[in-house]
């Protein structure tokens, strides 16, 4: 995995994350590794915490957070795939003077995270069914925070469920929210903005707030995961 990461076109990822605050990468995936992380789902251990989502009036449906250690194949995404978006994300901090500098490598703001005792991991497995939606959140957790992170696509569109689209809405200052609907496939990684993303203009480069979430299943199961780069207080 880490090869391939690496290998990825990341000055390509750069750019789609510059210009739209997201991007998907095809395939990174298998199917066999798809399959082994839908099956941990059913395990008792490994878990730190099980939210039922309704309860909370996030929407319906489930999801469960890992507990540390991770699985291999979690940790090795959240690991490598940080190492190349720290300096995009370090580039929009710049661009908007915020003041903040991510450190090079994801070990480093565990770190962080942990002096502001932010210690639980945040990486989840989510699984939906007929009916099920995930409201529009931002996954913040804490005073630290990475400003993107990514989403995993256990299933496939079209044929494990209908509906259950990848939702994202960007609000910039005086104007209506844009809604930005996603299908990935199986295999698929889509990474977005965690809770706002720079956009240049007349004077300047301004925030645009961003919020993700799931429109209704209307047929099947939805499995994905997702793995936030920056850990939790609880």
């Amino acid at each position: 995995m880490k090869d391939k990461i690496q290998s990825l076109n990341w000055d390509s990822i750069a750019q789609n994350l510059n210009t739209k605050g997201y991007t998907t990468i095809p395939s990174l995936l298998s199917y066999e590794q798809c399959e082994s992380l839908r099956a941990l789902y059913q395990k008792k251990t490994g878990y730190r915490k099980t939210v039922v989502m309704e309860r909370h009036r996030f929407g319906l449906g489930e999801y469960k957070y890992f507990d540390y250690p991770l699985p291999p194949l979690i940790q090795a995404l959240r690991t490598n795939v940080y190492k190349n978006l720290a300096p995009i994300a370090n580039l929009w901090m710049k661009a908007l003077k915020t003041g903040l500098a991510y450190p090079e490598t994801h070990t480093e703001l565990l770190e962080l995270c942990k002096a502001k005792l932010q210690t639980k991991p945040t990486a989840l497995i989510l699984k939906y069914e007929e009916g099920g939606y995930n409201t529009l959140h931002q996954d913040l957790y804490g005073e630290v925070y990475f400003p993107i992170q990514m989403v995993i696509f256990l299933s496939e569109y079209g044929e494990d469920y209908e509906g259950g689209e990848f939702v994202i809405t960007e609000q910039v200052p005086r104007a209506q929210s844009k809604a930005i609907v996603l299908k990935p496939k199986l295999g698929d990684v889509v990474l977005f903005a965690t809770n706002f993303r720079p956009i240049k203009g007349k004077n300047g480069y301004y925030r645009a707030n961003m919020k993700h979430g799931v429109s209704e299943l209307s047929k099947g199961h939805r499995m994905t995961a997702g793995i936030i780069f920056h850990d939790a207080l609880s």
